[in-house]
């Protein structure tokens, strides 16, 4: 199971809104088969893993492996199911239960109505925490929210800032900014707020990374934001979220919401209904805080250096402690994760 969990990782980023899947056969304590799902809407891992296998014959006689509940219905490929019986392989053992509720329970009911022998939860906490996106937005019926930003020793996160003549200013090097866009590459979306966006006009793609840009979010409430920007370059998909139904620009979709006390509900949903399993909330300071007043928030990534400052613009306030700190090449990484949480 551990290794169908290391398969299954290799395609962080590329498979939502599917989870990631890892698939291994065994055949008297070897395994002949192996592989993992590698794109949304391309053969899940089960089929790859059962198409590597040289002597189809041993099928029959082998136990198959799978972090998460073979599918039972018919999406962009055929049931892996239907596979697993047509081969007659006799033994499944299974991660944890699929969330999805056109499979949740229904490959497990239908292996074994075919007479294969079913064994499930095995590693059951690890295979949930691989797929914490896919379960979350199943469970909870909306994205996966992770927070990041970078702060002084001070508790800043910027510097005091009215016009875009002034750069933000940079608190952490390459490296981390390496890792930012590793990160941005495995989420679904990312989300910055209106001042970001006038001030910053971050690109928000993955120039020091490879892999599948994410849809770039960020808020217009009154359509300020000038056509000029990188948001707005149609160089990658952008979603604006306003509360004006005229006046919007050709080149980003619109989601049309209250500005109420529920905006990061409303936005969460709306990111739900497009099939956003994530979204990386990367600033700014009102927008991260926002999410954390409201709970919905899951994971945060906080880098902390020892640069002072002074003054400026507040870093977020969290109302928990790190779980885990990382000591990086200019920084003190702290990943924080919201116990409230519960899936």
């Amino acid at each position: 199971m551990r290794r169908c969990l290391e398969l299954a990782r290799n395609a962080a980023g590329f498979t939502a809104p599917n989870p990631m899947v890892g698939c291994v056969i065994v055949h008297n304590g070897r395994i002949i088969g192996e592989d993992f799902h590698r794109r949304y809407g391309t053969p899940h891992a089960e089929a790859n893993a059962i198409e590597a296998v040289a002597q189809k014959e041993l099928l029959p006689h082998s136990t198959l492996y799978v972090n998460l509940e073979p599918c039972a219905h018919h999406g962009k490929t055929p049931p892996c199911t239907d596979l697993i019986i047509a081969h007659k392989i006799p033994h499944v053992v299974i991660g944890s239960t699929d969330p999805n509720p056109l499979v949740s329970g229904k490959g497990v009911k239908k292996l074994r109505a075919a007479g294969c022998r079913v064994t499930e939860n095995m590693l059951e906490s690890e295979c949930k925490r691989l797929n914490i996106r896919f379960m979350t937005f199943h469970r909870l019926q909306r994205p996966y929210v992770i927070l990041k930003w970078a702060q002084t020793a001070d508790g800043f996160i910027d510097a005091a800032r009215t016009d875009t003549a002034q750069r933000p200013m940079r608190i952490t090097g390459d490296y981390e900014q390496m890792l930012t866009h590793k990160w941005r590459s495995e989420e679904s979306a990312i989300m910055i707020g209106t001042n970001t966006a006038l001030l910053d006009d971050p690109m928000l793609n993955l120039r020091r990374w490879h892999g599948q840009p994410p849809l770039r979010v960020t808020l217009d409430r009154t359509l300020r934001l000038p056509a000029s920007l990188h948001l707005l370059d149609g160089s990658q998909p952008t979603m604006i979220f306003t509360e004006t139904t005229t006046g919007h620009l050709p080149k980003a979709a619109y989601a049309v919401v209250p500005f109420d006390r529920q905006l990061p509900e409303h936005i969460l949903a709306e990111l739900h209904r497009c099939k956003c399993l994530s979204v990386l909330v990367e600033g700014g300071a009102q927008l991260l805080q926002t999410f954390i007043n409201s709970g919905l928030w899951d994971e945060a990534r906080v880098f902390g250096t020892n640069m002072q400052i002074g003054t400026g613009v507040r870093a977020p306030l969290l109302p928990v402690q790190a779980d885990e700190k990382y000591t990086l090449r200019n920084s003190i990484l702290q990943i924080i994760r919201n116990n409230q949480t519960k899936i």
